[in-house]
């Protein structure tokens, strides 16, 4: 079988490398020729664990090709993968016309029946357009070819993309016809030895069900951190609440951290997004506007304890940030916490060094060089005025605290992530305030 994954960002080069792995000829086509050619050179444009290694071992066998020429690539594919961004428009929807721009372009060259999937996050009813757009170009050419278009949302979780895709907790599909889900169930076979349950469905159910999946974990999220704002003020630990209700299956122990708020490329977008398509469809999602509001806020709460620290004067004061990324094992800066912070922090006067493993490249990218970028984290404390922690890298979870105190001016650690023990810190005589535990 050979497949086409247009798009070759987070979803469609993870997507077509693994699917090349296991021995399917795959073409990742993508308009940017840049990235393009510098994945053709062995450059991957993303950071993944594991994802360098895989591109080169199938680029080596034959498997995985890449080319910034859809139309040349249709005559030998079977499927075609849409994959290609969707980002929100001003009023929070998704903004459609890449998808339909491929579907434009497969409708004007395709020569054979032809299976078009959407990977993209998309509403409910995207499908329909896709092939109307389809339709509209072979109408055009006054072509009766035959195509279908199936839906199969992602759920990758980033910087454990690989294992989610080769060991999938369950793979969603939706179809209209038998064929094409034949032709689904040939393609996902290699990745369904261990038992994993490939889930057929409507596609309109096919493409709410990826909204609804980001859109309750964004709720379980958002409902911790709404927790323990209330555990600070009464006196309760948000630890001990998070393990008490944990321990109910019904709730679980996933995504009931608290923090300071998500991001991502998935959470924020999609939550507006389905709030979108409920607002065009005439309803109104109380509980998901409340869950965006409470993120929007919670990203504000380690720079409010920083400000009553200082009461209300940063003016001049050092500030150290450890993480950038919106989670760790990833470079992405998309609705980052930290950048709420840092702009908030550079507003009131402060300066700001940070250092994170892999997103400074990243975070330069989008905010040049009004913060600085320190070396390792030990050289981002020198001389700081305190220090703020915005994402859980490993490599911050057993830092050497007494060169921590040496080196900064005054001890003060702001863990947006609860990864210390708040007596242990103030044992060693640190000032720290961590979410949800009254210091």
């Amino acid at each position: 079988m050979q497949i086409i994954i247009v798009g070759t960002g987070y979803v469609g080069l993870v997507t077509g490398t693994c699917f090349a792995d296991v021995g399917i000829n795959v073409t990742c086509v993508d308009i940017n020729k840049e990235k393009i050619e510098n994945l053709k050179n062995g450059i991957n444009p993303i950071y993944e664990p594991g994802l360098d290694k895989i591109i080169e071992h199938t680029v080596a066998k034959g498997h995985l090709h890449f080319s910034t020429d859809l139309a040349s690539c249709l005559n030998d594919a079977d499927v075609v993968f849409i994959a290609v961004g969707t980002p929100p428009d001003e009023d929070g929807s998704a903004d459609l016309k890449h998808v339909i721009s491929v579907a434009s372009e497969v409708g004007r060259h395709m020569n054979k029946y032809m299976l078009v999937v959407t990977k993209s996050t998309v509403p409910v009813g995207t499908a329909k357009k896709v092939r109307e757009a389809i339709q509209n170009e072979l109408d055009k050419r006054r072509s009766n070819l035959e195509f279908d278009v199936a839906s199969n949302p992602e759920f990758l979780k980033e910087g454990a993309a690989i294992e989610d895709f080769m060991k999938p907790d369950r793979i969603v599909i939706g179809v209209e016809s038998a064929k094409a889900e034949d032709i689904m169930n040939r393609l996902y076979k290699p990745f369904l030895m261990n038992g994993h349950p490939v889930i057929f469905m409507d596609i309109p159910s096919a493409e709410m069900t990826k909204y609804a999946a980001n859109s309750m974990l964004a709720t379980k999220i958002s409902f911790m951190n709404d927790i323990a704002n209330l555990c600070e003020i009464t006196g309760a630990n948000i630890n001990m609440v998070r393990k008490g209700i944990g321990s109910d299956s019904r709730i679980g122990t996933k995504f009931i951290y608290p923090g300071i708020g998500y991001g991502g490329s998935c959470f924020p977008k999609d939550v507006k997004a389905l709030i979108q398509t409920a607002a065009e469809n005439g309803y109104n999602m109380r509980v998901l506007k409340a869950v965006d509001g409470v993120n929007n806020d919670q990203k504000l709460v380690l720079f409010n304890k920083v400000k009553k620290y200082f009461n209300g004067d940063l003016q001049g004061k050092l500030v150290a940030i450890w993480g950038l990324s919106f989670k760790p094992q990833t470079d992405d800066m998309r609705d980052a916490p930290s950048l709420v912070i840092i702009k908030k922090l550079l507003e009131a006067g402060c300066r700001v060094i940070a250092y994170d493993p892999v997103a400074m490249h990243e975070t330069r990218r989008r905010i040049g060089d009004s913060i600085e970028y320190a070396n390792d984290p030990y050289d981002a404390l020198k001389n700081a005025d305190c220090l703020l922690i915005a994402t859980e890298w490993t490599e911050f979870r057993l830092p050497d605290l007494a060169q921590m105190k040496k080196l900064m001016k005054n001890p003060a650690v702001f863990d947006g992530r609860n990864i210390y023990n708040l007596e242990e810190m103030k044992a060693k005589g640190f000032d720290y305030f961590c979410i949800g535990i009254k210091s």
